[in-house]
């Protein structure tokens, strides 16, 4: 038997080369794979990262809201100070124009009123002025109405303009009217019913320049008014610097032509049956001084709408001014005002709603004042 020819290992090597084959078999292993997670680690570590990733998203939907909150905040905070902000250039403004008024009219540094430019006379100080709307018909229902002079600082004058005809017998007869009795204010005015808004402005402008007062009003001759409750309530207003007293009310704008108070400029107002802002209803009402001096600055630049009312409230619309709605402004005529004089709530003005006026007024005037007055004595003991 043939042997083959070569070296051959020895049996003590053996062990040697299976222990460093072992040892090389597991390093090996564990470079090439990863130990295997079982399937409870692989579930725990998806549980894990997916809390995490929810807790994250919570943490900035939380604080985006806040952010968004405080951005509204700031927005709100900001929307207030410029509104504040309005309203006191707006009062300066209005204190601006009437000192320049009040420089302009000639007021002397004592507060008493100095050359107002109307006759070279100084302008008195009155608690109020009453502007009696009056036409050049009118004459029965002007010799029925009480009259009152200025003991009380109070003083009413028949306003009215002229007519269209210079120097007419309209005219004449109410120079003779004033020449007897003198209680007529002659406006820079031609007459007419379509002409009561730019008859308002120059009462108030021309009033402003006559007469220093707390308050100027404007009523119409054929309503009944209790002076002592008028000066009263207007008293309690005293110290407020812009205030608008009178029966609000906030009728339809007729855009229907042909039709009494017809508005021609209905679109102003938006969709056709919309109704007018709020406003004093056109009988009576009282505006303080700093408005009237306001009418009487911007004459010239205050729009005129078909309604004399209207016309009023839409001027102090944007200014800071109080409006003040007193129903004993528009009381009805007998039983009504009646029932409230003998309840001891006495009425400041009386008129039938449906004549807008007092409804034959010169028949009627002085059963009014006899059922719903509040005394002969009332206007002396009232304090203002």
């Amino acid at each position: 038997m043939k042997h083959r020819n070569g070296k051959k290992i020895s049996a003590r090597w053996i062990p040697v080369f299976c222990a460093s084959f072992f040892l090389f078999g597991i390093l090996f292993s564990n470079r090439m794979w990863a130990p295997a997670e079982s399937n409870g680690q692989l579930l725990s570590r998806a549980r894990h990262e997916q809390e995490l990733k929810m807790v994250s998203e919570d943490c900035d939907t939380k604080k985006k809201p806040s952010k968004e909150v405080d951005v509204t905040d700031q927005v709100h905070k900001t929307h207030e100070a410029i509104q504040s902000l309005d309203k006191t250039i707006a009062t300066l403004q209005m204190e601006l124009a009437a000192a320049r008024s009040s420089r302009e009219l000639g007021s002397s540094a004592d507060g008493s009123s100095a050359i107002d430019g109307v006759d070279g006379k100084p302008r008195k100080k009155v608690f109020m002025v009453i502007g009696i709307n009056t036409a050049f018909s009118s004459r029965k229902r002007r010799e029925k109405l009480l009259q009152l002079e200025r003991e009380k600082g109070i003083i009413i004058r028949f306003m009215i303009g002229h007519s269209a005809t210079s120097n007419s017998i309209l005219d004449r007869a109410i120079d003779s009217e004033d020449a007897q009795h003198k209680d007529f204010l002659r406006l820079e005015h031609v007459e007419g019913y379509h002409e009561l808004s730019a008859k308002t402005k120059t009462f108030f402008s021309t009033a402003v320049a006559m007469w220093d007062a707390d308050f100027y009003i404007k009523v119409d001759d054929d309503v009944h008014v209790n002076l002592g409750m008028l000066g009263t309530t207007l008293a309690r207003h005293r110290s407020k610097p812009r205030v608008y007293v009178g029966c609000m009310k906030s009728g339809p704008v007729l855009s229907q032509k042909n039709v009494k108070y017809h508005e021609p400029e209905y679109w102003k107002f938006g969709q056709e049956g919309n109704k007018y802002f709020r406003h004093a209803t056109g009988q009576i009402y009282a505006i303080s001084r700093d408005l009237a001096t306001y009418i009487s600055i911007n004459q010239p630049i205050l729009h005129k709408y078909a309604n004399e009312d209207v016309s009023l409230g839409s001027w102090f619309i944007g200014l800071e001014v109080e409006h003040i709605d007193d129903r004993n402004m528009c009381c009805g005529t007998p039983p009504d005002c009646e029932w409230k004089a003998q309840a001891g709530n006495v009425c400041i003005a009386s008129f039938d709603w449906s004549c807008s006026g007092i409804c034959k007024s010169v028949e009627k005037i002085k059963d009014v004042h006899a059922r719903c007055g509040e005394g002969d004595a009332a206007v002396w003991d009232a304090l203002f």
